[in-house]
Formats: structure tokens, C-alpha cells, sequence
């Protein structure tokens, strides 16, 4: 058995250069994975966005604003006379299932399931703060979720939708309803934008205590909401897990089978 690694080991340093290239790549794309197909979903929808016309409509990325004590990041967002678009980008693949009041959506990959936040919820809370910003009415704030042309969306909602149908969707609102300077806008957004690397690291680091906080709540079947006491409720879909509060507190979350 020696004898054999012994060999295996030599021949693995007499591979060409090409070997130890491949190799090296195959373990950084699996190290970095998840952050690479970030990078490479918001490279598209940025394609995307640039191709609408300059003179009417303002493209931002990237954006981390602070209200109060609360940071938020958002992906993208577009201000028109048509409204302000914000734009959250998930780059998934497999079949999303969701709605818009479920507190989890699913992406299923063959027979696994993954669970991850309704991101109509996250991209509310990223046009309340800019209402708060901008002092402008959140009627005139237009949210999307655009996901990877990978993915097969089984979610009923308008502004829910593929890579592909980002600029038909952002085209269809076509009345002027900000009457407003649309590069003063912008200009606020840009010059309240975070670009300071340890607050930035600060914002992810909050993200990931308040996630393990929920977690902990959930398992102890205390709602995170509101602190009220949840428990296993039927409904028309089977069995789901709710707030004792309601309808004061609407919190729910799926039995994961």
C-alpha cells in the first residue's frame, strides 16, 4: 500500500503545468462559488439596465444607505420620471416556489429543498429606506425580483421574473408619476452611499447575529416578530407553524418535510 501512494504521489508531481492550473481553478470555483455567481448575476442584470435609454432613467448599484441605526444594501436601482425601480437580484436556478406572504421561499434542486427569505420582504424594507431618505411617498416605488435565467419561477407575482424579462417588465410602467428632478434624486442616493469597506463588513456581520438570533427563536418556537409564543397551526395546504399573536402578528413558517 506504501509502495502504491508512494508512486501515486510521483506521478502526481511529474503532471504538466495545464494539470496544476485545472486543478488549482476547480478548488477556488468551489471555494468561492456562491460569490462568483454573485458577481456574475449582478454583471448581467447590469448589462441589462445599461441598455435603457440615458436620458431617461438613472442607474445606480451597488448602494448601502444608513437610516437611524440601520443599514441596507441594495442591488440595484433605477430613477425615472416612471418611478423608482429597486431591484433585488437572486442568482438561483432550480424551480422557486413562494408567495408574496410566505415568510420563506423554496428552491428546489432535484429532491433537495432550500429555504431562503421571501425577498419581496427584504426589497420592502429597502423602499422604506429610501422613502425615508428621499422624503418621497413609497407609492412611487416600484419593486422587482429578478432571478437567473436558470431558474423556473412558480411564483404569482407581477414583478417576480427571469433576467430575460427585466427590461419589458421596467418598460411597462410608462406613466410619469415622480414629478421630480430624476438626477437630484440620484444624486442624494449616491451621495448617502456607504463605500467604506468596515462599515460594509460591519453591515454583513449584523446581517449574519440577526439571522442566528431568528434561527434561535424558531427553534425555541418563540416568534421573532413579535416574542409571542408560536405553534403548529392547519391550514389549507397542511400544517404550518404561526404566531400566537395573530392577527396582531401575521409571522409564519413552513413545516420543512
Amino acid at each position: 500500500m506504501e509502495q502504491i501512494i508512494s508512486t501515486f504521489i510521483k506521478e502526481l508531481f511529474h503532471q504538466p503545468p495545464i494539470f496544476w492550473i485545472i486543478v488549482g481553478s476547480g478548488i477556488l470555483l468551489a471555494i468561492f462559488h456562491n460569490k462568483i455567481m454573485g458577481y456574475m448575476g449582478e454583471f448581467w442584470v447590469n448589462r441589462e439596465l445599461n441598455k435603457l435609454p440615458k436620458d431617461k432613467y438613472r442607474i445606480l448599484k451597488d448602494i448601502m444607505i444608513k437610516i437611524d441605526d440601520r443599514t441596507c444594501q441594495i442591488d440595484h436601482i433605477v430613477v425615472s420620471h416612471y418611478g423608482i425601480f429597486v431591484i433585488e437580484t437572486k442568482n438561483y436556478s432550480g424551480l422557486i416556489t413562494g408567495s408574496s406572504k410566505s415568510e420563506k421561499w423554496c428552491m428546489h434542486l432535484g429532491k433537495n429543498k432550500y429555504y431562503f427569505h421571501n425577498p419581496l420582504y427584504q426589497n420592502y424594507g429597502h423602499i422604506k429606506a429610501l422613502e425615508s431618505l428621499l422624503n418621497i411617498n413609497d407609492n412611487k416605488f416600484i419593486s422587482i425580483i429578478s432571478i437567473s435565467n436558470r431558474a423556473k419561477i412558480k411564483v404569482n407575482e407581477k414583478n417576480v421574473i427571469n433576467l430575460d424579462y427585466l427590461l419589458d417588465t421596467i418598460k411597462t410602467y410608462n406613466e410619469n408619476i415622480l414629478d421630480a428632478n430624476i438626477d437630484e434624486i440620484a444624486n442624494i442616493i449616491k451621495s448617502n452611499n456607504i463605500t467604506n469597506k468596515e462599515e460594509r463588513k460591519k453591515h454583513v456581520a449584523n446581517i449574519k447575529i440577526t439571522i442566528a438570533d431568528k434561527t434561535i427563536k424558531e427553534e425555541n418556537m418563540i416568534c421573532p416578530k413579535c416574542g409571542s409564543k408560536l405553534i403548529i397551526r392547519d391550514g389549507k395546504n397542511g400544517k404550518f407553524i404561526g404566531c400566537t399573536n395573530y392577527p396582531k402578528c401575521r409571522f409564519t413558517k413552513n413545516i420543512e418535510k
